[in-house]
């Protein structure tokens, strides 16, 4: 938006969704960029898709931006390179930018924002003082081998190769918004090697017989559950105290049943599961909304419901109310561990549900792109893992080949 910059105008200057500029009439090339923090940034821009970030507007006033301006433009036409090119960033602690710059980003624009900053604060401690510019290649081969070989106060041993890699990540990333806020000229860690860290080899799903001892395990469980609240209420009326909701035959014991069968039939993330509302649930159309800021794409999607997924969830309603979130519940994880031991399960994880939903979709010939769309993935290149479970599909093609 081309306007006259104001002091008053600037002051006034409200964030908004995502970044917005205000491009100065009266000198040109000076930029007013706001960020949805509330940040605000003066840029200089002396030609097309060249610019630097010039200073924050706390410090730098609308008259000094000008002048700036003026002289950058100058120095373009006479040297065709102005000074501001030449010269490198002026560089910050690792700490200060976390505080001032990083964290009120991320806690607006990512979704566990303070959680990549939080991490990168507890895992890159002995690094907070060094300045941006001081990061390099030798510095992350000592904090990698350093790492790897440090217990951990939470496990009392070192990480694994795959939670090092990931911790690099966060650090990876937030250095290339420095970048883009001309506090680097270079994210110095994208040239790096990517660290070694052996996937899994085999993608666990679950086979005929160990589905068949899950769902009975799920069941046992339910009806253990609904014996212990009807002898508990029993116990409770012969003493006159107050009763806890009955649970009739056939009811759900706890959320454990229902979450695990539409993990099952739908494939959706642990996350996306737990933060499901019934306003995300249509019943009626079959359907179940993901909200962007539940998935891990960051993009809203649309998940059918099968006819198990829908009567699991119509009995949940009926049982709990269709009000607020369809499971109040923080995690499942100890419930799960329970639930593997009881059906007699070993080395699955609940994430695995996921691949469990996906290789049945393979295996019943749908096409890649749309398991792909089911699961929410950004790119085809992590479905391509399933490519395997449809040799009928492969040998289906080259059987079209005629001689």
């Amino acid at each position: 938006m081309r306007t006259v910059l104001t002091k008053r105008i600037v002051e006034a200057a409200e964030p908004r969704d995502r970044p917005y500029e205000l491009r100065d009439i009266r000198v040109r090339g000076l930029i007013l960029r706001v960020q949805p923090s509330g940040y605000k940034a003066w840029i200089i821009e002396w030609t097309r898709g060249k610019r630097r970030t010039l200073g924050a507007f706390g410090h730098l006033t609308l008259e000094q931006a000008r002048a700036h301006a003026q002289q950058t433009a100058a120095e373009y036409i006479q040297q065709g390179l102005p000074r501001i090119a030449k010269t490198k960033p002026t560089s910050c602690t690792l700490d200060v930018f976390l505080t001032d710059r990083y964290a009120p980003w991320a806690r607006v624009e990512l979704k566990g924002g303070q959680g990549y900053v939080e991490r990168i604060r507890a895992v890159f401690t002995g690094m907070l003082d060094t300045l941006l510019t001081d990061f390099n290649a030798a510095l992350i081969d000592t904090w990698w081998r350093d790492r790897l070989t440090s217990d951990t106060a939470k496990t009392g041993k070192p990480p694994t190769k795959a939670t090092a890699a990931r911790d690099l990540a966060c650090l990876r990333s937030a250095l290339t918004k420095a970048v883009d806020w001309g506090l680097l000229e270079r994210n110095p860690l994208l040239g790096l090697r990517q660290k070694s860290v052996q996937s899994r080899k085999v993608i666990r799903y679950l086979s005929p017989d160990e589905e068949t001892r899950l769902r009975a395990a799920l069941q046992r469980r339910d009806g253990y559950m609904v014996a212990a609240r009807a002898s508990g209420n029993h116990w409770r009326t012969i003493r006159g105290e107050p009763l806890y909701p009955d649970l009739p035959l056939g009811s759900y014991g706890d959320h454990l049943t229902p979450v695990v069968l539409l993990a099952m039939n739908t494939g959706l993330r642990r996350g996306e599961l737990l933060s499901l509302t019934w306003a995300d649930v249509d019943l009626e159309g079959r359907m179940l909304t993901i909200r962007a800021e539940n998935a891990k794409s960051g993009r809203q999607r649309h998940v059918p419901l099968n006819t198990e997924g829908q009567a699991v969830l119509a009995q949940w309603g009926s049982q709990m109310g269709r009000v607020g979130r369809v499971f109040d519940v923080a995690d499942v994880k100890t419930a799960w561990g329970g639930l593997l031991e009881s059906a007699c399960i070993s080395g699955f994880r609940f994430h695995d549900l996921r691949h469990h939903f996906a290789s049945k979709l393979v295996r019943a010939g749908v096409d890649l792109n749309t398991v792909r769309e089911l699961l929410g993935h950004a790119d085809i290149t992590m479905t391509l893992r399933y490519s395997h479970l449809s040799p009928d599909g492969l040998a289906a093609a080259v059987a079209k080949l005629t001689a």
